[in-house]
This record gives structure tokens, C-alpha cells and sequence, in this order.
């Protein structure tokens, strides 16, 4: 049981993290969505809300990647395709004023020591996702230089989208990035 609380916990900071950022959440929120006791937070996360967000952050990473691990690998223009399909109601979320919890913690918070640990996490999530697309794009015939390329955009895209869908309220700018990507992934193809 005392896993289960831990685990809702966590869950419960990713919900936080892609709605109000590391410096809008609290345990308040935390505690009122996992339904742990207020106990339960340093029992589970003796380092308190650094430890707390980085285990959030890190299974949110885990989770998107092995999301990302498993889309088809067909062609590369079917991987684009299916990268978009799979990130689409996610931005949609954004676009209602949610985000990605993994980029909410590059946001500052207040700590230059956990600022810092954050932003490592962050990176090697971003990294992880690019080296998860690009092993699909080349699984699907693209050249390796390539796929580290296009899967790199791919989530340079997702981040930006995120942004501009947010700020928007609505999916037009991913909806764009994705008609203009898929198109220049497949006229690629169609060139070879």
C-alpha cells in the first residue's frame, strides 16, 4: 500500500508540473489529488519537493519515451506520422493550459543547486525522446545522420508547440509544423 501512495504521489506531481510549473505547485496539491496523508511526503521524499519533482519529471521521461520506443517503424514519413498522432492530444492539453512537466523543470526554482539537477534531468529526458524517434526513423529505412536530425526537430517541434498552442489556446501551430513536416519527410522519401 505505502508503494501505491508513492506511486499516486508521483502521478499527482506530473498533473502539477504540466499545470502550474515547479514554482506553482504545492504539497497542498500534491496531497489533495494522491490522497496521501501529509505525513507521506517526507516518508516517501526525505529530500522534500526537489526529490518529489525530480522523481516526477524522471517517470514522466520514462513513460513518453517508452511511448515514443514503441510507435511503428514502416517508413519514415509512417513514424512522422504516428509521432504526431501520439504527441497530438498532448499539445491539445496544452492548448487548454497544460504543458510538459519534463520542460517545466528548466523553469527556475529558486535553488541554484536543484536548478541545475532539474535541467540535467531535463535534458537527458529530451535526449532520451530524440534517441527513442531516431531509432524508429531508422528502423524505417532513414539514414542514421538523418534520423538524428528529424527526430531531433520532431521534438524541438513538440517543445515549441507546446508554447505557441498554450499561448494560442488552440492546436494551429502544431497542426501547421505537422501538415509542413509530414510533407517534407515525404517528399523526401518520394525522392529515393
Amino acid at each position: 500500500m505505502a508503494g501505491d501512495t508513492r506511486e499516486r504521489m508521483i502521478e499527482a506531481t506530473v498533473t502539477a508540473l504540466q499545470h502550474r510549473g515547479v514554482a506553482g505547485m504545492s504539497f497542498t496539491d500534491v496531497l489533495a489529488a494522491s490522497g496521501a496523508a501529509r505525513g507521506a511526503i517526507y516518508h516517501h521524499f526525505p529530500a522534500g519537493k526537489a526529490q518529489l519533482v525530480a522523481e516526477a519529471a524522471e517517470r514522466n521521461a520514462r513513460d513518453v519515451s517508452a511511448h515514443l520506443a514503441a510507435l511503428p517503424a514502416g517508413s519514415p514519413l509512417e513514424v512522422v506520422e504516428a509521432f504526431f498522432d501520439l504527441v497530438r492530444p498532448v499539445v491539445a492539453d496544452s492548448a487548454a493550459g497544460s504543458g510538459c512537466a519534463v520542460a517545466a523543470v528548466t523553469i527556475g526554482t529558486g535553488s541554484a543547486d536543484d536548478d541545475a539537477s532539474l535541467r540535467r534531468i531535463a535534458s537527458t529526458a529530451f535526449t532520451a525522446w530524440a534517441d527513442r524517434l531516431a531509432e524508429r526513423l531508422s528502423a524505417a529505412g532513414l539514414d542514421p545522420d538523418a534520423a538524428g536530425g528529424l527526430a531531433a526537430t520532431l521534438i524541438t517541434l513538440l517543445q515549441g508547440a507546446h508554447v505557441l498552442c498554450r499561448a494560442a489556446g488552440d492546436l494551429a501551430p502544431f497542426e501547421q509544423v505537422a501538415r509542413t513536416a509530414t510533407s517534407l519527410v515525404g517528399g523526401r522519401a518520394e525522392e529515393h
